[in-house]
């Protein structure tokens, strides 16, 4: 018979997917790191499990001993889970930002749940941070397992995330992307990443996207610090310098709005079929941009912490990111991309020798109206050929039919690229009868009005 001792036994060994259709040719390879198949969901398991694990080697913990953390959600979920395994009561502090969803899976694993105020600063009395350290310290047995300082956390992924990704890639990883929350989940995979890479006379790159609103940025760059502000992407960024995170190991930190996080969480689980939370977005949308950087022939593993199950209420909940301003007409009528892979055509091209008479009935055999000018190497301008335009050139005797078409050529137009929403191609209508798709100075699609309205009517 195969089977786990108890659910702590399956922490770990979770899988490594390729990102297929938010990445393209000229992007490097992107690989995600689904944290949410480990048992209660999230990265934080590794953690939890561990820093108890110490505790306990450590003889701090005795039976019926309390747990006690202040957490975003995760963390305590995977002690809550620990403590149902080894027989601990589990006491969870929030901000009261956090989903409802965590709050009543906290409960579901029978931890007890105090919620706070978010807009605290974390050395306040009524902080979450604070209530915590006071409920440890007022309760018999109690043992604040602490988070933000407990180096058992970095070392839970020094010990198993690092040398996961390392052995799922053979190696072969030039960068690893995840956001900082307690920073000890890319603390210590990255250390251990960064020692296996130099022992072959490697470098891996680390990018650590953060929340706007985070201090991180701020304190990674050596910048004055600027007032914390509040953001609502949950479990990643902070008010205040942690003692688990390394930035040695760390070579950038970017900013990343909730906006941007929110929707790239939700065009993963809709472009991927991956579903993850709002850090997850935040992460994903560092790393790819990371990827276009570095471009073909790279890899990019970026670590996704949690499942979208515990943010239906949030990001998942359209009404809700409409209250926020995340949500706007450009987001619900989708972008060029997509509809391009819902109607994908070939793009005809015009040579610049090519005659007037010979464009012109080709234009008739394929019923269209235009045709961007093959640019042969060319760069920008771009250069189409319209209908009228070869009319107009011809009643003015500019050109003859055996004249080269390139003498009725015009600067394009009406020109959008594939991440635009459609919203830019409803304005270019306002002008032009079609929308020219562009990318790298190649026109990559045509999209007529009849193709958006194709379009739209299937997708509602």
């Amino acid at each position: 018979m195969k089977y786990a001792e108890t659910v702590l036994d399956l922490i770990g060994d979770t899988p490594l997917v390729k990102l297929n259709r938010m990445t393209d040719a000229r992007m490097a390879t992107v690989l995600v790191k689904l944290e949410n198949y480990n048992p209660a969901g999230s990265v934080k398991d590794r953690m939890a499990w561990n820093m108890v694990r110490r505790a306990e080697e450590a003889g701090i913990l005795s039976p019926g001993a309390t747990l006690v953390e202040s957490t975003s959600g995760n963390t305590g979920l995977g002690l809550a889970m620990t403590a149902a395994v080894r027989g601990y009561r589990c006491v969870c502090t929030m901000p009261d930002k956090m989903s409802k969803e965590k709050v009543d899976m906290l409960k579901a694993y029978g931890a007890e749940v105090v919620i706070t105020r978010t807009d605290l600063p974390h050395d306040h009395p009524e902080s979450y941070v604070e209530v915590a350290k006071r409920i440890a310290a007022d309760t018999p047995g109690g043992f604040y397992t602490d988070q933000y300082f407990n180096m058992h956390n970095p070392e839970a992924h020094y010990l198993t995330t690092g040398p996961e990704i390392w052995e799922q890639t053979d190696g072969q990883l030039d960068a690893l992307v995840g956001g900082i929350g307690t920073g000890g989940t890319v603390s210590g995979a990255a250390k251990y990443l960064k020692e296996q890479a130099a022992e072959g006379g490697r470098t891996i790159f680390v990018s650590c996207p953060d929340p706007v609103g985070s201090m991180y940025y701020d304190a990674f760059n050596q910048r004055e610090i600027r007032e914390p502000g509040i953001y609502r992407v949950e479990g990643i960024g902070h008010d205040f310098m942690v003692g688990t995170l390394d930035f040695s190991v760390i070579d950038e930190v970017m900013e990343v709005s909730d906006r941007d996080s929110f929707l790239a969480a939700r065009e993963l689980a809709r472009r991927e079929g991956i579903f993850s939370g709002g850090s997850a977005g935040t992460a994903l949308h560092g790393a790819l941009d990371v990827a276009r950087r570095l471009g073909p022939g790279k890899v990019v593993v970026v670590i996704i912490p949690d499942s979208g199950d515990r943010y239906l209420s949030k990001c998942y909940d359209d009404e809700w990111m409409r209250d926020m301003g995340f949500l706007g007409p450009e987001q619900r009528l989708g972008t060029v991309r997509e509809l391009l892979e819902f109607k994908p055509s070939q793009v005809e091209f015009a040579r610049g020798d090519e005659t007037v008479a010979s464009v012109a009935k080709r234009m008739a055999d394929l019923g269209i109206s235009q045709m961007p000018i093959d640019p042969g190497g060319r760069a920008e301008p771009l250069l189409i050929i319209h209908e009228v335009d070869l009319l107009q050139s011809i009643i003015r005797g500019e050109c003859t039919a055996d004249g080269e078409v390139m003498r009725a050529a015009k600067p394009m137009h009406g020109i959008v690229r594939l991440d635009d929403s459609l919203a830019k191609v409803q304005a270019v209508f306002d002008d032009e009868n079609v929308a020219m798709v562009v990318e790298d100075c190649h026109v990559v699609g045509v999209i007529s009005k009849i193709d958006m309205v194709e379009f739209l009517a299937a997708r509602s």
